[in-house]
């Protein structure tokens, strides 16, 4: 079978102190993993097997969605952080996030509000459709592309992705995603792909 995890797009110590490598062996080493195992020993010998993950999400549910999305997720995810990122976006994103959002202020604090109060496990996002930028809030494996929208970046809201490092804090972690680790490039490529 064709699946297997991508690598991580940097080294597991490079987003200390913000993100620990010891939650990076849970998270992508343990969790992350488990999603691709799981989803393997569910397509193993059906014609799923040879579809892109995208076709297997779309089509899916149940248990295969489950999987399915949580690799497609957690992948987008680590790509949507980087070592010395955050701050401010530039260029075609930031003029996009002050057209739909009114300044980049006001985003931060909306991004932050949605992450924060989102019920349970799941993820907050900044998506595109037709042409404008908005915020959802997803529970457990779901996702954009299920409803029409184009991810650009996302936050993992999941108690896996920051308890050993902030405990129950989920809003110092996320006011941290933003200022620390967003990767506006990534958001960047996504919304002109």
């Amino acid at each position: 079978m064709k699946f297997e995890l991508d690598p991580l797009p940097y080294a597991k110590n490079a987003l200390v102190p913000h993100i620990t490598e010891e939650t990076l062996d849970f998270h992508y080493g343990k969790h992350h993993q488990a999603y691709m195992t799981n989803l393997k020993g569910l397509l193993e010998g059906k014609p799923e097997a040879n579809q892109t993950l995208e076709e297997v999400i779309k089509g899916a549910s149940g248990g295969v969605f489950n999987n399915a999305a949580q690799v497609w997720n957690h992948t987008f995810y680590w790509n949507g952080i980087k070592p010395n990122g955050g701050g401010e976006p530039t260029g075609d994103l930031k003029a996009a996030i002050e057209r739909d959002f009114g300044s980049f202020a006001s985003f931060r604090e909306q991004f932050v509000k949605i992450c924060v109060t989102q019920f349970g496990s799941g993820w907050g996002w900044l998506v595109e459709e037709g042409g404008k930028l908005s915020l959802m809030q997803t529970s457990n494996a779901d996702l954009p592309m299920k409803h029409g929208q184009k991810a650009l970046l996302t936050c993992d809201v999941w108690e896996h992705a920051y308890y050993i490092d902030y405990r129950n804090l989920r809003q110092k972690y996320v006011e941290t995603y933003v200022d620390k680790l967003a990767n506006w490039d990534f958001a960047l490529a996504n919304l002109k792909g």
